[in-house]
């Protein structure tokens, strides 16, 4: 499926208006006893510690500007302009309606005009939306957006397969099952035979290169 629009991310709330981290242990020792458990029994006593210090690695999204990742770019290409495609970026997010672990990999490529970006920036901008909390949906078109705005190329691809631990823990218990989701910008999105080709690259396993 294709996405439009773009999708600009709210932010954290200003430092002075942001819980203190004892505020947020104290909130954990809520949900621990109301969970049914003794908050200050030995297990569970650094529990909250533990909790908000997890959720600085698993959140630190907010903190990050993807856009700064995509401003220093490369010139001296030899006027490459063919497709440049990253593949199973593998990342870890949580979705926004239950905290429940989203688990899955990116293929992101782009049409470059007149400048590249060092592939390990498009990593980082991936990481850098997965680290919040997220709808797949959102996200892929947060990906593309962010690309396309800064570097301005003939065209971007993003689709993003994962699978949804609120669905596959919880609810209707389906494990085994992969959301698939896509946004096409441009060339990608006008030209038929530059899709095709992007999506063959990341379904075909002859074209996997392992150094």
């Amino acid at each position: 499926m294709a996405a439009r629009g773009k999708a600009g991310p709210k932010v954290l709330p200003a430092n002075d208006t942001k819980p203190s981290r004892e505020q947020a242990e104290d909130a954990v020792r809520t949900l621990l006893a109301w969970a049914g458990d003794d908050p200050g029994r030995e297990g569970l006593i650094d529990t909250p510690k533990r909790v908000a210090k997890a959720f600085e690695e698993w959140f630190g999204g907010y903190a990050e500007d993807p856009e700064v990742y995509l401003a220093r770019t490369f010139e001296e290409v030899e006027g490459y302009d063919e497709m440049i495609t990253l593949r199973d970026i593998r990342f870890e997010s949580h979705c926004e309606h239950h905290l429940a672990p989203i688990i899955g990999k990116a293929h992101v490529a782009y049409l470059p005009t007149n400048k590249v970006v060092g592939i390990s920036k498009l990593a980082r901008v991936v990481d850098t939306y997965a680290k919040r909390l997220q709808v797949q949906e959102k996200m892929t078109a947060q990906i593309a957006n962010s690309i396309q705005t800064v570097l301005q190329p003939k065209g971007v691809a993003v689709v993003i397969e994962a699978a949804h631990q609120c669905m596959t823990t919880r609810g209707v218990h389906k494990a085994g099952v992969s959301m698939v989701t896509s946004t096409m910008l441009g060339e990608f999105r006008r030209n038929p035979l530059t899709r095709r080709e992007f999506l063959s690259l990341i379904s075909n396993p002859s074209s996997s290169f392992e150094g």
